[in-house]
């Protein structure tokens, strides 16, 4: 397989476990065993768009239990002989190549994946991609020339990884109590987005959108907005580093001093 990876880096490491559960998008090569008539390939491959039970292969990380998994969309984009090209939107952990041979045990015929790129994990897509000769070039560029442009453009700041993820922005006062571990309460919301579900996994970002932390709603929006106090996320994932931004308590004791 070929394609999209995100690889972090330093500090960065702390946000892989929200891109896990993200949104994939994959281009395949699926393999008729047999002869169909395309208005048949067509009809079937639209069926399986929505939530289809799968169970993981044989050579797989996970227990081979039955599970639900949503496929977003299907658009069979080309068919050549008995080779079709698949652009599948999916919830991650779906297995592609069990999906081809599902395709092709309903058409009667069989089939099998020849060829599987990913070309969106969460927020990222192809446009996005370097590869490691870009990376030496860019580090080379930087290292001997000072020219920073090409590094930011391979190495990109961990915020763009949590684009997917529902955003609040909170005040300046509020950032180093989170960045202590406290958790967030309305007080300290200024801005957030809206359908945001109490469970949902949400990202807290300064107003200079600059990654504070990760945690849990325990409020949807509608309540966050209409309460003027209690716990709305509690925190499960500190992203900056503690005294980035300066804490109330040390601005009181400097005025009173």
């Amino acid at each position: 397989m070929t394609g999209v990876l995100p690889v972090a880096l330093e500090s960065a490491t702390k946000v892989v476990q929200t891109l896990l559960p993200a949104g994939k998008e994959y281009v395949c090569v699926i393999r008729l065993h047999g002869d169909v008539a395309e208005e048949k390939f067509r009809k079937i491959v639209n069926e399986f768009i929505g939530p289809i039970y799968q169970r993981p292969p044989l050579r797989s990380s996970v227990k081979r239990r039955l599970r639900t998994r949503e496929i977003y969309y299907i658009e069979l984009t080309e068919i050549e002989e008995r080779n079709g090209l698949l652009r599948i939107g999916c919830e991650a952990g779906t297995y592609i190549r069990k999906l081809c041979h599902d395709i092709g045990e309903v058409l009667g015929c069989g089939a099998h994946m020849r060829e599987l790129r990913r070309t969106r994990t969460g927020p990222f897509k192809e446009d996005s991609l370097s590869n490691l000769y870009d990376v030496v070039d860019a580090y080379h560029f930087w290292k001997e020339e000072g020219d920073e442009s090409f590094l930011r453009k391979v190495i990109q700041p961990m915020e763009n990884a949590l684009q997917h993820l529902p955003k609040i922005l909170v005040r300046d006062s509020a950032v180093d109590s989170i960045c202590h571990g406290a958790n967030l309460t309305v007080p300290g919301i200024v801005k957030l987005e809206t359908e945001i579900k109490a469970g949902n996994i949400v990202s807290i970002f300064t107003l200079k959108n600059e990654a504070v932390a990760l945690g849990k709603a325990k409020m949807n929006s509608e309540e966050i907005y209409s309460l003027n106090h209690g716990i709305a996320v509690e925190i499960n994932r500190v992203l900056m580093e503690t005294g980035t931004y300066p804490s109330l308590w040390k601005k009181h004791n400097k005025q009173e001093n």
